[in-house]
């Protein structure tokens, strides 16, 4: 287990390294601790009843808080089935931090299965307030396992309906196999996602109506091991369970 003033030293060097090279890390978290920091963030309990029964999406996991742990300073979500029951974990960060513009940035490595769908993406903050798709929404990292290889990336919007229109599929064979780097780059003017630094998607609209572009105010991130519903089903391969879906940390880079 890396010590929290390793990590500290290490988050500093990477900080000005590599891709990150002329950004200024903004907030990390590398799952060092035994347990989940609850001062970053918060659990999203049950089946979605009654305010958004499946999620929204006719999911058929119950999340817990029990289905994750921390170990060699990662975070591992755990997907399981108990008799008829899917249980898994969702987390976000919302009300405790939320970030407007800047390099969003995870390295995960995903589980396999058809069935499955780990996510690692942001809501606006004020989706209490607006509700959704009023509030956006930006997927940085989507995988459905009935479609093994591929990466989506997508946007909802208000002008959509909320639909899945402004997105994009990339091919990666095998990126199962290993942790891998997903990451948007999100400023005023547009929003670049990136698969280990290959750029895979922009939004770029040109007129940014506040229902074309609601993304000028902050939003907050969500990971989570979604099992079946409209995209990640709605067939769900029952042999294999339990499937993991790692971790390694969560930065945020304030872009120059």
């Amino acid at each position: 287990m890396k010590t929290l003033k390793l990590t500290a030293l290490l988050v500093l060097l990477i900080a000005y390294s590599g891709n990150a090279q002329n950004q200024k890390l903004v907030w990390a978290e590398e799952f060092d601790g035994q347990s989940l920091d609850e001062a970053s963030w918060n659990y999203e309990l049950g089946d979605g009843c009654p305010n958004l029964c499946g999620w929204g999406n006719n999911e058929r996991q119950i999340y817990t808080k029990e289905n994750h742990r921390l170990e060699d300073g990662k975070l591992i979500i755990t997907a399981k089935k108990d008799g008829d029951t899917y249980t898994s974990t969702r987390i976000t960060t919302k009300d405790k931090h939320e970030f407007q513009y800047g390099r969003m940035e995870t390295r995960a490595k995903l589980p396999v299965g058809h069935g499955l769908w780990p996510a690692f993406w942001m809501l606006g903050a004020n989706i209490s307030e607006v509700g959704w798709p009023a509030c956006g929404e930006i997927d940085i990292l989507e995988y459905v396992g009935r479609e093994p290889g591929e990466i989506f990336t997508s946007l909802h919007t208000p002008d959509s309906h909320g639909n899945t229109i402004n997105t994009k599929k990339t091919q990666f064979p095998g990126i199962e196999d290993a942790y891998h780097v997903y990451a948007a780059e999100w400023s005023p003017e547009k929003i670049d996602f990136f698969v280990d630094d290959q750029l895979v998607y922009t939004f770029n609209p040109e007129d940014k109506t506040e229902a074309v572009w609601p993304f000028d105010q902050p939003f907050y991130f969500i990971l989570n091991l979604a099992i079946g519903g409209n995209f990640g089903g709605p067939e769900v391969d029952d042999t294999i369970f339990p499937q993991e879906f790692s971790i390694d940390y969560v930065r945020v880079y304030e872009l120059e």
